[in-house]
């Protein structure tokens, strides 16, 4: 008898990308209809991410979304990926997530990154610098505080209703991420594709390193990156076009714009930097028809080890996007034995 191979948890990470022609308020909306679609196809959790000052991304208070994603949903967990921690106080964030884990208890994941804004500009109006970053681990400690009835020690204020609550947190492993993850003893989110050396040297030392602690007893470890699914190969990569050129537009000029439609991207005459920026961002991810995804996938989850994959595609023709999630999440569900079970 063949044994099956075993289930690899799946879960969501939208960032509230704007399309071409859009309004913001569309993009979160459609945020909202994500989620609850992901929660029908069984996905495990469902997080937003925080941006600042971006003309392609809606997301920019992830707490906010992340509540009204909550409420229109009932079962999926949610959470940031994202709170970047060193653009905010961390007694209010705590003050955020206690209130959002009373709304929706066990329900509710606190993932904080140590990224500060993307330009000069936006840190200003944020009142952050470039060295806000280096504060991270201080603040994380902090911020833990809250909910462990230990912050007033020495700040003298507790966070209410966030003191005593059990919110999950994770760390997003930018720069030294990881490190800070296994001293916390908390688990790590990290990218599951470019300079695949350097993110297995990350999790050799995050799991060397990691001190057990009352949030995780072991190391946890959750992947993420973009799977496009489509009934052709071609198809999903096409699904890749729309946020490539987006991130290529970025380097080349700037700027991160809305998604434009793939058509339009390959008519496009792109100069010699926009050209290798672009074919830059097509690599690195997993696109194939449903058997081909999965082999992918399950081949990087072996060899690096991880707990979870957390999937963040992106792309102008929304529809196309549903069905990429559906077919990936089908085609991940055990088939029964012979006995229909």
């Amino acid at each position: 008898m063949t044994t099956a191979a075993p289930p690899i948890r799946l879960s969501v990470l939208d960032r509230s990308r704007i399309r071409q022609g859009q309004a913001p308020s569309q993009a979160l909306r459609d945020t909202v209809a994500l989620a609850q679609q992901a929660e029908r196809l069984g996905y495990h959790r469902f997080w937003v991410s925080e941006h600042h000052g971006v003309p392609g991304v809606a997301g920019s208070a992830p707490t906010v979304l992340a509540a009204a994603v909550a409420a229109a949903t009932t079962r999926i967990r949610v959470g940031t990926g994202g709170v970047m921690l060193p653009n905010h106080q961390p007694m209010v964030v705590a003050e955020q997530f206690g209130v959002l884990a009373s709304l929706f208890p066990d329900r509710i994941d606190m993932g904080l990154g140590r990224s500060v804004a993307f330009t000069d500009g936006v840190r200003r109006a944020l009142g952050r610098g470039k060295d806000a970053a280096d504060h991270f681990a201080d603040q994380l400690d902090e911020l833990l505080g809250h909910f462990d009835r230990v912050a007033g020690d020495h700040c003298g204020v507790r966070a209410r209703p966030a003191e005593g609550l059990h919110v999950p947190a994770f760390v997003l492993a930018t720069g030294a991420g990881a490190d800070i993850a296994a001293n916390a003893g908390l688990p790590l989110v990290i990218g599951g594709f470019r300079g695949e050396d350097g993110m297995l040297a990350a999790l050799d030392r995050y799991r060397t390193r990691f001190r057990p602690s009352a949030r995780a007893a072991e190391p946890y470890v959750v992947l993420s990156g973009s799977v496009a699914v489509a009934g052709t190969a071609e198809e999903a990569r096409g699904l890749l076009v729309s946020e490539a050129w987006s991130g290529a537009y970025a380097r080349t000029h700037g700027e991160f714009p809305p998604l434009a439609p793939a058509p339009e991207i390959l008519a496009r005459q792109m100069g010699p930097r926009e050209r290798t920026a672009y074919e830059e961002a097509l690599g690195g991810h997993i696109a194939g028809t449903p058997p081909e995804a999965v082999a992918d996938l399950r081949a990087l989850m072996e060899r690096t080890g991880a707990d979870e994959f957390l999937v963040t595609t992106s792309t102008y023709d929304r529809v196309a996007l549903l069905d990429s999630y559906r077919l990936l999440a089908e085609a991940m569900r055990p088939e029964p034995d012979s006995t229909g079970r």
